[in-house]
């Protein structure tokens, strides 16, 4: 499915990639609104609305990722919400097993996210994942979400990457269009980032469900 010969590094997404999304939707779309409901003293189907809004409007943005202005614009600690329902963050399937083989490949493995670096230190120390990775880098670091105009350039610059000879592997179709657009050579989309929830359709990617179809040399 990947000619190996062809990849210098893998880029790896974490939410919906590495790790199941079932996490951020519960939080999201579960713990959240109650503590919302909770700390305002409205109707539970209220705050599911005023959360609804807000994260309607910011999609496609840094500030949708971003721990700090939820915080604010909340007045609620996102970042100790999190922590309170750690113990709810999984690995999707074969996903240790999937960087232990790229190491025997010897390809540098780079955790590219746009979770705000808050979360993201959260979600790298709880499943260990440091012990897997050669980097792991947050969007915020460059103030562009990974499917903004630029981004992967930046990225490229920096990090001294052939983006040609990268492969980048991530759930959302956005970000994926965005990395092509501007020259990630080999790009792979994950159809089932919730397990809790049914696959999504295959579109114009190639794309995979589980990391165990990629483990052939």
């Amino acid at each position: 499915m990947i000619n190996w010969s062809q990849i210098d590094t893998v880029l790896l997404d974490m939410d919906g990639t590495l790790l199941d999304l079932s996490f951020d939707n519960f939080f999201w779309r579960e713990h959240l609104p109650k503590e919302y409901s909770r700390q305002r003293d409205v109707p539970l189907g209220q705050s599911r609305v005023v959360l609804e809004e807000l994260s309607n409007s910011l999609i496609g943005t840094l500030e949708w990722y971003c721990v700090d202005h939820w915080s604010e614009v909340l007045q609620i600690d996102i970042e100790a919400a999190k922590h309170n329902v750690k113990e709810q963050i999984k690995f999707r399937p074969h996903t240790v097993k999937f960087l232990k083989f790229l190491n025997q490949l010897n390809k540098p493995c780079i955790l590219v996210t746009n979770a705000h670096p808050k979360t993201m230190e959260l979600k790298v120390a709880t499943m260990k994942l440091h012990q897997h990775l050669d980097k792991v880098i947050s969007s915020h670091e460059f103030l562009l979400a990974k499917e903004n105009e630029g981004f992967w350039q930046l990225l490229e610059q920096r990090e001294g990457l052939e983006l040609s000879r990268c492969l980048f592997i991530d759930d959302s179709k956005p970000v994926l269009t965005r990395a092509k657009s501007e020259g990630v050579g080999h790009l792979l989309q994950i159809l089932h980032p919730d397990l809790t929830r049914p696959p999504l359709p295959q579109g114009e990617f190639l794309a995979i469900h589980d990391f165990d179809e990629l483990m052939t040399t």
